[in-house]
């Protein structure tokens, strides 16, 4: 079968025909796009505004002690929550599970508005955390239902280029306010944001519920998960290389055994699928949680900036944001793709820009860097930032449409965000390793740790070029089942010949 054949035949499947940005921002699926997208703009903003306002809360209320406890709260909240959406939105429905969503996140931000002390806010970040990993798992979980085929890159897209908004728009309003002396109300801000984006919920999001209900997830899987983000987080404050590696490594072992107990229990986080290796979901998770630690080492950009470069704080800052920059607009182009074909050369491609673009910046890195460098620096971030972006929207949608069965569909699209929320904290505790190992001076740091991170880009391509290797497999075998069934021919007899001729036009096209 020829590569265009493969492509046309597909088309009148009405498996593969490409939407437009209108189509999906204009028309029946505007507020769709709103609720999906708002939800998870929610969380990012939320997520760069605390940590610019924190510096004023404190010196208000008190509490520094609690200061790194305040991001880690929310993180450990927010995992827990990402893991319970594929049981939460078939018992709930759709509807009612944006809203327990955007309530938890309302509450949480309304305590913590009118906090009076350090513990206070705690429980607030809890609460808002419990929310905000249910509105960003329900992003990725709800583009399937609620959107055609044909426009799940672009949802993709859209949702996760939320987090470049949020990292321009945070650090802009939780600055503005907290300098004045207002962060309470940089709060209230989002709360009045969180309540328009409710609006919208019940105008785009049905309320159905699925007819069949899956079990919860095992409460020994969730708090080995929960457990591995807590150990990176507490590694992250010790301050220690050493105890920060220990930490790290039980960290990833408490991980590994949470995988395994959920692979016997039937596959409640993860889909069944994504235990085969013949199977494109785990190189396509594989590849999704590489390209989440490698945005991660964008928390130490603004620290060097200031150190080798003498920046200020707000503009390191935005040097710092060239990454999620980056991000975005990698994204927009790339998920605008048609063909196939390029879909598979640009999702392998992009992992590598990563690699190109941090190594270069590490390599510039020198104490004292002029103004030169700083835009040199700055391209080669948004370039390494345009790999992650180019890459996402095509991963994502192959984990959506690689399951198995149907019934599998929520459970993979949700597990998107848990496997990006628990390696960011991964890739920020390797990121930190590789920081204290550059040391002591802030260009070796600064050296190791963007080239040494910019490494991900390289085993990204490969788990994504396996994943495209396991997709055509699977197609051919499908192909060949197909073909066996219209021709009245046993499976035993056509399917192995059949696979055989059916692959290299599935490979051409994947």
């Amino acid at each position: 079968m020829s590569s265009d054949q493969g492509e046309q035949d597909e088309q009148a499947n009405g498996s593969s025909g490409h939407g437009s940005w209108g189509d999906l921002l204009g028309g029946q699926h505007r507020r769709v796009a709103v609720v999906l997208a708002g939800g998870v703009g929610l969380y990012a903003t939320n997520v760069f505004l605390t940590t610019s306002l924190l510096p004023a809360a404190v010196e208000d209320i008190g509490g520094g002690r609690f200061y790194a406890w305040v991001t880690t709260v929310f993180l450990l909240a927010s995992v827990i929550s990402s893991t319970l959406v594929s049981t939460v939105l078939p018992r709930l429905g759709a509807r009612n599970a944006y809203f327990l969503a955007l309530g938890s996140f309302a509450v949480g931000t309304v305590v913590c508005a009118v906090a009076p002390s350090m513990e206070t806010m705690l429980v607030g970040r809890f609460v808002q955390g419990l929310g905000g990993g249910l509105l960003a798992g329900l992003g990725y979980a709800l583009i399937r239902s609620l959107l055609p085929d044909r426009l799940w890159s672009l949802g993709t897209a859209l949702v996760s280029g939320m987090w470049g908004v949020g990292t321009f728009l945070g650090p802009a309003v939780g600055g503005a306010f907290a300098q004045f002396d207002l962060w309470r109300g940089a709060l209230v801000t989002l709360l009045v944001a969180t309540v328009l984006v409710m609006a919208v919920v019940p105008l785009a999001v049905p309320a159905t519920k699925a007819g069949d209900v899956p079990p919860v997830a095992s409460p020994l899987t969730v708090i080995l998960l929960v457990g591995s983000v807590l150990l990176v987080s507490i590694g992250n404050v010790v301050g220690s290389t050493a105890a920060l590696v220990a930490l790290l490594v039980a960290a990833v072992a408490g991980l590994v055994l949470g995988l395994a107990y959920d692979r016997r229990s039937g596959g409640r986080i993860l889909p069944r699928s994504a235990f085969s290796f013949s199977s494109p979901l785990p190189w396509c998770y594989a590849a999704i949680a590489l390209l989440s630690m490698a945005s991660q080492i964008e928390a130490f950009i603004p620290l060097f900036g200031q150190r080798l470069a003498g920046l200020a704080p707000l503009l390191a800052g935005f040097v710092g944001a060239a990454i999620a920059l980056g991000w975005t607009l990698g994204e927009i182009p790339s998920a605008s793709v048609a063909r196939l074909r390029s879909k598979s050369r640009v999702a392998s491609a992009g992992p590598l820009l990563i690699t190109v673009g941090f190594v270069a910046t590490g390599l510039l890195a020198t104490q004292d860097m002029g103004a030169g460098v700083v835009v040199a620096w700055v391209v080669g971030l948004l370039l390494g930032g345009a790999g992650i972006g180019i890459a996402w929207p095509h991963v994502a949608t192959r984990v959506m449409g690689g399951v198995r069965s149907e019934d599998e569909g929520d459970t993979a699209a949700a597990a998107i965000n848990t496997v990006q929320l628990v390696s960011n904290a991964i890739g920020s505790a390797i990121a930190g390793v590789l920081v204290h190992l550059g040391g002591p001076e802030s260009a070796g740091e600064a050296r190791l740790s963007l080239c040494g991170i910019g490494l991900a880009g390289v085993l990204g391509a490969w788990c994504v070029w396996r994943g495209t290797a396991a997709w055509r497999r699977r197609d051919g075998a499908d192909g060949a089942r197909d073909q066996a069934a219209a021709d009245g021919t046993a499976p035993e007899e056509a399917g192995g010949q059949q696979a055989a001729d059916a692959a290299p036009g599935a490979a051409t096209e994947r």
